[in-house]
């Protein structure tokens, strides 16, 4: 299982779930996660430390071209 928010893969037996009244659920494997997600409202692809940061940083380099 992973993180909702930074992506790292959670062992067994540790971690939050978050359940929502709407029904949503959400693993975070840390508090840190939990109130950046929660709390404070950020974005993962906007979090350096995170998982999705660094994907979305790889998607952007591809699609740019060096000029020579």
């Amino acid at each position: 299982m992973k993180c909702t928010f930074c992506g790292k893969e959670i062992p067994k037996g540790t971690g939050i779930l978050y359940a929502k009244k709407e029904g949503t659920v959400s693993y975070f494997c840390s508090s840190k996660c939990k109130k950046n997600t929660l709390n404070r409202k950020y974005k993962p692809h906007k979090t350096r430390w995170t998982e999705t940061y660094h994907v979305e940083k790889k998607r952007q380099g591809r699609g740019q071209k060096k000029k020579e």
